[in-house]
């Protein structure tokens, strides 16, 4: 970077204006990374006994995101702000094999979340029922060595690296296409081995289990032994694991398409401003996955919520007295005036009401009958009333 020509090289070729703006939502886009993978893998440790296979490859999502904030944030953002990079060609050769080695894990760790949830559902018979925690750690592993292989292949001279067209951040060299064989090739094999493919088998594996779902939801509508449907457990995972690849592949097909024009044609004449929201919407990605679980996830909420309920409860311990004593008396209160003025029928003769609220020993006559939820189920011309409490799982997983 002595050189001129280096120097020229690692400067903006935005506008300040622009560059300002990048460094400010880097900086947003950081944090808040931080704070959710960290949280996310936080709660997952805390809940590791209870994980299911599927859960182990959000886990290594979140690490993934977790590494890419960690080693590409803290250099993205200060050259944003001073409008050229600030550090070395080593660190940029760095940097561009952690953006690569990270971004691919998660794009291959989707693709690998896709396959095993169509095998859970679709073929549950099959191979479904024996996927266990060992199978997912090994395809975990597996993920890691495949975006290495990727990663690896510009060091050791398949693919060059080097920087952005916008110049404050490095990534793979589009120029390098231009004038060497191998830079094409591993462009090429990049493009379809770790876009298009992967693409097509989310793309495939959700289309059927979209199917199988609809099917299922049909038979249950028939009578059909509900032996076939699907688990609530495993429709969640579904849900989520679909909204989080979705999320993803929005965040990521941008720089794709970009570094496609960039890569088979004059890559100066992409715009550098193109390849700065592109690699901005990619930086992105970071986000999705924690926001998803940790908001839309019962499991993953619950076992937070309870966390930070201890967390307060050990930082706060007076505060936390005096709130259980206002409760306490706040709810003998409630519990006399209810005893007073309010009546409870529970489906028997008006001569047998009951008080679900009254002590024992008050005079009156009393049935220490407690009320339960009913739910009204139409079987044939007549109707049954059954409590809640008595349906099975396999109807409560219709429910979701």
């Amino acid at each position: 970077m002595e050189n001129s020509s280096g120097t020229d090289l690692f400067m903006s070729k935005i506008s300040k204006e622009n560059d300002m703006i990048l460094g400010t939502i880097y900086a947003i886009f950081g944090v808040l990374s931080l704070m959710g993978n960290t949280t996310l893998l936080f709660v997952a440790y805390r809940k590791k006994s209870s994980l299911k296979p599927a859960e182990f490859f959000i886990i290594n999502l979140s690490i993934s995101d977790l590494g890419m904030t960690i080693f590409l944030f803290p250099f993205a953002i200060p050259s944003a702000f001073a409008h050229r990079w600030l550090f070395t060609e080593v660190m940029c050769m760095c940097y561009a094999f952690c953006g690569v080695l990270f971004g691919l894990c998660s794009l291959s760790n989707l693709t690998v979340l896709s396959c095993v949830c169509w095998l859970k559902v679709c073929c549950p018979g099959y191979a479904g029922n024996k996927f266990s925690p060992s199978h997912a750690r090994l395809l975990v592993v597996g993920v890691w060595c495949y975006a290495a292989v990727f990663a690896v292949g510009p060091l050791s001279g398949w693919g060059q690296y080097g920087s952005e067209p916008y110049g404050t951040a490095c990534c793979i060299d589009w120029h390098a296409p231009s004038y060497s064989t191998p830079a094409m090739s591993y462009i090429i094999c990049l493009f379809v081995f770790c876009y298009i493919v992967p693409c097509i088998i989310i793309f495939l594996s959700y289309t059927l289990i979209l199917v199988t779902v609809r099917k299922a939801q049909h038979a249950v509508q028939q009578h059909v032994s509900p032996q076939n449907k699907i688990s609530n457990v495993q429709t969640l995972i579904v849900k989520l694991s679909v909204a989080v690849c979705i999320g993803f592949l929005m965040a990521w097909s941008p720089y794709a398409v970009v570094s496609m024009w960039a890569a088979f044609s004059d890559p100066d004449l992409v715009p550098p401003v193109a390849f700065a929201m592109a690699a901005m919407f990619a930086k992105s990605s970071t986000l999705y996955n924690p926001m998803v679980y940790l908001v839309f996830k019962p499991s993953f909420r619950k076992s937070l919520f309870r966390d930070a309920t201890k967390c307060k409860r050990t930082l706060c311990p007076c505060q936390t007295d005096s709130q259980q004593k206002g409760t306490a008396s706040l709810s003998k209160l409630n519990t006399k005036d209810k005893c007073n003025h309010t009546w409870v029928s529970n489906g028997l003769n008006e001569s047998h009401q009951s008080c679900r609220h009254c002590p024992e020993g008050k005079t009156g006559h009393y049935l220490d009958i407690t009320p339960q939820r009913t739910a009204r189920i139409l079987i044939g011309s007549t109707h049954s009333e059954v409590a809640v409490s008595q349906l099975s799982n396999e109807i409560n997983s219709d429910f979701l």
